[in-house]
């Protein structure tokens, strides 16, 4: 169980107080005997490091609030979030997870940010993520050319499918939907094989091509003929040739673009 603050020894005290000012400094006195210049020196020394990689990451989110509000959620998130790790190319991540906690009866929410922006916020993170992802591509493993139907599509392992309730890939400063204006949007984020992050927008079909594709990660590999056939079936399409057709375009499509590196050899 942790101790409060006061059962501490006095050095672990000092630091307490000396942390709680740093977030917070507005509501939170520094400690006794500290300078307030070296104290602002050092409040304004972490907060702008912080800050320094938000802005990298979510250029729009800062346009779309204006200087006032985001540097109000920059500081909230400073101040009040509890961060699960210390690395500082996560930060990005847990301001996601921030946004995403903003309940109902927070100040910040929902009035204070467009209700479009946790989705927009892990838009915008995605591409970090995928950038300094850990995966990488075997291409011995690969024909690059090999035939898409009668052999098993290679999705790009450094992708992700992703489900937004708003077309984020569209929002800017003259385009900002309200809670009503929902529209369910489709990507597919991946890297390709110059390391560049890329984004396709995909339509239901494409998007369950991309799922199915990804159960190909567990083990369970399959012809694109045979994943053609099996959305026909979900579809209960009259003319699966049509399916077919569609499904061979879409996949060549995703190769020419990197998102399927080829087939399985």
């Amino acid at each position: 169980m942790r101790k409060p603050p006061e059962a501490l020894p006095g050095f672990q005290q000092y630091q307490f107080t000396f942390t709680r000012h740093i977030r917070n400094p507005a509501q939170n006195p520094r400690p006794a005997g500290a300078e307030a210049r070296r104290m602002a020196i050092y409040n304004d020394l972490l907060y702008n490091n912080v800050e320094s990689f938000l802005l990298r990451c979510f250029p729009v989110c800062r346009k779309i609030l204006g200087e006032s509000k985001w540097n109000t959620l920059a500081r909230d998130f400073f101040a009040n979030h509890r961060s699960t790790t210390p690395l500082f190319r996560q930060i990005p991540e847990e301001f996601v997870r921030f946004i995403e906690s903003r309940g109902d009866d927070h100040p910040a929410s929902p009035a204070f940010l467009p209700a479009f922006l946790p989705e927009l916020a892990h838009y915008e993170w995605v591409e970090l993520a995928l950038d300094v992802s850990p995966l990488s591509v075997d291409m011995s493993q690969i024909d690059p050319t090999g035939d898409l139907m009668h052999d098993e599509p290679a999705l790009n392992p450094v992708s992700l499918l992703l489900h937004y309730p708003y077309a984020v890939h569209r929002i800017s400063e003259g385009y900002q939907p309200t809670a009503e204006q929902q529209e369910t949007t489709w990507l597919l984020a991946f890297r390709n094989l110059d390391d560049k992050v890329r984004f396709i927008v995909l339509n239901a079909v494409s998007a369950r091509l991309i799922a199915l594709l990804q159960d190909e990660r567990q083990g369970e590999r399959q012809t694109g003929s045979a994943i053609l056939e099996k959305i026909s079936a979900e579809l209960r399409h009259p003319d699966p040739a049509v399916v077919r057709a569609g499904g061979v375009e879409i996949m060549q499509n995703l190769r020419a673009q990197q998102a399927l590196l080829g087939t399985w050899k």
